[in-house]
């Protein structure tokens, strides 16, 4: 596992909070919302990538098809 992928998490979930944040305090409760479901599906698909490629190498370690 790769430390980048921790860190690009980290650097999206303080993305999504600090635009959160400012949409919060402006007033824009909804918009706020989409953004941190936004920041969600982002991370998700990026653990679902992993994922993949998790089990395509167990997979070709133990031959299966």
């Amino acid at each position: 596992m790769d430390i980048n992928i921790i860190f690009k998490v980290g650097a999206i979930g303080l993305i999504i909070a600090i635009f959160t944040q400012i949409l919060s305090q402006t007033k824009r409760e909804e918009q706020a919302m989409f953004v941190t479901i936004a920041g969600v599906i982002v991370v998700m698909a990026i653990i679902l990538s992993m994922l993949n490629q998790l089990f395509n190498e167990v997979r070709s370690i133990f031959n299966i098809y």
